[in-house]
């Protein structure tokens, strides 16, 4: 009874783990909500720049959750599981994975604890009737520019992850890792660059 207690709690984190890297995918999302706001115009427009706002915002406050399931039941798989603790320094793979997801922790924290506030400073105290300040659109677009650039990072972080992720239980050919990272890459830049309409296109 206690080893299939034991089999369904170390499922069940293996669940969470990649439940919780499928929902990290918010710079993804994030960047489709940016590229999508351009098309009513470039104009500062409070609803739509507020509304776009509050998404990313509480966006960044969801990811720390996510990061978080991720690392707990990541930490508590090795533990448990037949790769061990050890696997932490011992096994490349998931070294660098642990790097990464750091990297995204601190690059999240980054943009949620610095660039953010910077906006929402430029923000406070307006409303929809509010009298828009003709330097507002020109002081707060190079923090935006700064977290898209970041956001772009992250996307390509987190499938560069789940790539690797892939090959804890068999290794794929070192040129098929190498090609899909790099398509990572461009996948990252298209999204940075156009609007996706649909999906991968």
């Amino acid at each position: 009874m206690g080893d299939r207690l034991n089999t369904i709690f170390y499922d069940l984190l293996r669940f969470l783990h990649v439940i919780g890297f499928v929902f990290m995918s918010i710079p993804l999302f994030n960047l489709i909500v940016v590229n999508e706001r351009t098309l009513p115009g470039t104009s500062f427009n409070y609803n739509t720049d507020r509304y776009m706002e509050n998404l990313i915002r509480h966006g960044a406050k969801r990811c720390f959750v996510f990061q978080a399931t991720v690392l707990v039941s990541g930490t508590l798989l090795l533990a448990i599981g037949p790769l061990g603790i050890e696997s932490l320094w011992m096994n490349w793979i998931i070294l660098v994975k642990t790097v990464l997801l750091f990297t995204l922790m601190g690059l999240l924290s980054y943009v949620h604890l610095n660039l953010q506030p910077k906006i929402e400073s430029y923000l406070a105290g307006l409303s929809e009737n509010s009298e828009i300040p003709d330097d507002l659109v020109s002081n707060i677009k190079p923090f935006r520019v700064r977290r898209k650039k970041l956001a772009t990072i992250c996307l390509f972080l987190v499938i560069t992850v789940i790539i690797l992720g892939l090959q804890l239980s068999a290794s794929f050919n070192p040129v098929l890792t190498v090609f899909l990272i790099g398509l990572a890459a461009l996948f990252s830049w298209r999204v940075n660059k156009t609007i996706i309409k649909l999906g991968w296109i």
